[in-house]
């Protein structure tokens, strides 16, 4: 039997009844699905459009503009013994802290393309580069979820924690390759015109934006399917009884799973429980991002031939040290401390912004690290033309 029915058609069989079992759900349950997508738009057009969309344009501008390679000349001195990567890689690891999921990623594999890094930098950037944005995590999380600024400040430091963490062991990732050497020649500031740089980005962050939303609501709808089938309550119960011996019953497991697939549904799922344990769940599911974050990253990869298992290793890193940093904290650091009384105050209204509030604050930003990359590329520049001027008399 095994030799008349192959491997292809096995998968065949499965691809099939799995599409069949699709457009069932979607006939059975069309009410629940139209209202998911409507839940996916309404976070699309609020949070993921107003502020992804200007850092996708910042991104491409640092690139395009050839400012990553003057930022690579000032901060070689500490990518390089940090984590073995050239100093251009600073962007990605910038606007990965600021931009959010998957900026870092983007302008790590944009940097690779450009030139500016190898094959093994680029991977090594990849594993750590790609994080949540402070706007997410103090404002959905902290304020929204867990009602409290300080919650939020901590996982924020958690994740940044863990994220560097993650990429220092990466600096092991093929020790016998280091980071690549800087070229002879000068870099060059504006590598190409203004105007060409400016529309190419423009337009290439407004699909790459389109991207994120079709993936976000893909698994809004899909996660909201299996709830309904019981599917995913199914798989809880056999997830809580292999993780029985760590004490996790199956509304936790239920929420992990949710977690996995879809970062903001699996954190806003963490509504009641012991604080110690929403609070490490939630640092987890932050670090790992979820496998909707991830097929946005498969998408930026294309043919780039990065490797994705560098990829998944450093999210389960990062997953994983986020959680344990977390449980550390909320031990050392108790959340009515006084002293992140005023700073959890600034945060708590982060949890409810319309698009106009997200859109300004989020272009605000990007405009704040454009400057700030402005700045020092303008002092490298400067401070090149004076070695030369030296050099020549």
């Amino acid at each position: 039997m095994g030799k008349i029915v192959g491997k292809a058609q096995y998968r065949d069989i499965l691809l099939g009844a799995g599409l069949l079992w699709a457009t069932l759900a979607l006939v059975l349950w069309s009410e629940q699905a139209m209202g998911a997508m409507r839940d996916g738009i309404t976070l699309c057009g609020n949070v993921i459009l107003p502020s992804l969309f200007p850092f996708f344009v910042l991104s491409s501008l640092v690139v395009e503009l050839g400012m990553s390679r003057y930022l690579g000349k000032l901060l070689e001195p500490v990518m390089a013994p940090l984590f073995r990567v050239n100093g251009s890689c600073a962007a990605a690891l910038a606007l990965g802290f600021v931009g959010g999921y998957p900026v870092g990623a983007r302008t790590a594999i944009q940097i690779y393309e450009a030139g500016q890094c190898s094959r093994t930098e680029a991977e090594r950037m990849l594993a750590f580069c790609n994080n949540s944005g402070p706007a997410f995590i103090l404002g959905a999380v902290g304020a929204g979820v867990f009602g409290s600024g300080v919650a939020g400040l901590l996982l924020y430091l958690t994740h940044l924690l863990a994220s560097l963490m993650v990429g220092i062991l990466f600096r092991f990732y093929k020790p016998h390759e280091g980071p690549r050497a800087r070229r002879s020649r000068g870099a060059e500031f504006q590598s190409v015109s203004f105007s060409k740089a400016f529309t190419k980005s423009v337009t290439g962050a407004l699909q790459s934006t389109l991207n994120i939303s079709a993936f976000i609501l893909f698994f809004t709808v899909f996660l909201r399917i299996l709830a309904h089938a019981g599917i995913l309550t199914t798989a809880a119960n056999l997830l809580s009884a292999l993780l029985a011996p760590l004490g996790m019953d199956q509304t936790w497991a239920e929420r992990l799973l949710t977690g996995l697939m879809e970062v903001s549904s699996g954190v806003s799922s963490l509504t009641d429980g012991t604080l110690s344990g929403r609070l490490s769940m939630a640092a987890f599911m932050l670090g790992w991002a979820g496998v909707s974050v991830h097929c946005q990253v498969l998408a930026f990869l294309g043919d780039s031939g990065l490797s994705i298992r560098t990829y998944i290793t450093g999210k389960l890193l990062h997953g994983g040290i986020s959680a344990l940093l977390a449980r550390l904290l909320f031990r050392a650091v108790p959340l009515s401390s006084p002293a992140s009384f005023y700073l959890a105050e600034q945060t708590e209204a982060i949890a409810h912004l319309d698009f106009h509030q997200a859109l300004t604050i989020s272009a605000t930003a990007a405009w704040g690290v454009w400057l700030a990359f402005l700045a020092l590329t303008v002092y490298v520049v400067q401070k090149n033309s004076g070695k030369g001027r030296q050099h020549v008399v």
